[in-house]
């Protein structure tokens, strides 16, 4: 159908899906803008739903010829469902309470590591990176892989602030997996070792736990059921019964992914004797699928790609790819 062709209710939804397209970087926005005021943090202390007045008094930090202004924002994030109204008093959803600072199970460090410049950057370059012979879009933009940034030392906020993201996400993933999923792991596998690409693990359920990530983790201390250990996984990856893949697979191309497989194969036993790889990403489910869970999914299938010039994967790829 051609726009000639199309009724004008049918051009303004157009239209309105345009714009939603446009300014879906709103969203995000305002949700940073909502953590960097101290909002979220606000609301959480408070424990129940709280007058605009209140919540702007306990808000010393906003200027305070702009506290007019903070209604916008706030209706803004009722809107989009990040915060709940009842009448004219405010409170957290469930969502938003992932991004309170004295949450458990809090995701702030992935909302402040997807908005540092440095990031944000490598995606004006997309396009770019797409005709040129550039590694990634991050090699286009900062000369070097996003690994080699973060490794420098003039660069360690954002390291810290990637390894705590990704800590975070663990914290919440880990307790479902122990919760819900005891059966993949077994009872008590005499040795648990963990590829992950940050610097916090947890060893319930285990006697020995062993996470690898680079170099950078030589100086790391352990303790009780927890060891780190410094090493390169597409060369040696220590014996263990089990070995868990937390967000590693997506971060490289299926030729490495092979390869780091091999090794995984090479360092446990058969599967008759207990021997398991267990891997943990995301999965694609059909694009034309209209939920949350999906669209996450293919967010971070596209964040994949400007930094490590990787993907998320459907089931039939990864056992097509992998020989599962």
């Amino acid at each position: 159908m051609t726009t000639s062709e199309s009724t004008s209710t049918e051009l303004l939804h157009a239209q309105a899906q345009i714009w939603n397209y446009i300014f879906d970087f709103i969203s995000s926005s305002a949700v940073r803008c909502a953590l960097q005021l101290g909002i979220l943090d606000v609301l959480y202390k408070h424990g129940k739903p709280m007058c605009l007045d209140d919540l702007s008094t306990e808000l010393s930090v906003i200027n305070p010829s702009k506290i007019s202004l903070l209604s916008i924002l706030m209706r803004f994030s009722v809107q989009s469902g990040f915060l709940n109204q009842h009448e004219d008093h405010f409170s957290l959803t469930l969502a938003s309470r992932l991004l309170a600072k004295n949450e458990p199970f809090n995701l702030r460090s992935i909302l402040l590591l997807n908005h540092d410049p440095v990031l944000s950057k490598a995606w004006s370059e997309l396009g770019a990176w797409f005709q040129n012979d550039s590694p990634t879009a991050f090699h286009t933009t900062h000369g070097k892989s996003f690994w080699d940034y973060i490794g420098k030392e003039q660069h360690k906020v954002l390291s810290d602030t990637f390894n705590d993201a990704l800590a975070s996400d663990l914290r919440l993933n880990t307790n479902v997996l122990i919760t819900e999923c005891k059966h993949v792991y077994g009872k008590e596998p005499k040795l648990y070792y963990s590829i992950e690409s940050k610097h916090m693990v947890y060893g319930k359920e285990s006697k020995l736990y062993y996470s690898i990530e680079s170099k950078h983790m030589a100086n790391l201390k352990g303790g009780g059921n927890l060891k780190f250990v410094a090493g390169d996984m597409f060369n040696n990856i220590p014996h263990a019964n089990v070995i868990l893949l937390k967000w590693v697979l997506h971060d490289w191309r299926d030729e490495y992914c092979v390869k780091i497989l091999e090794k995984c194969r090479e360092s446990i036993p058969s599967r008759e004797k207990g021997g398991k790889v267990i891997i943990i990403d995301t999965v694609l489910e059909d694009p034309k699928q209209s939920n949350e869970f999906v669209r996450a999914q293919y967010n971070m299938d596209m964040l994949m790609m400007p930094s490590f010039c990787a993907k998320e994967r459907t089931i039939k790829q990864t056992h097509y790819n992998y020989d599962l």
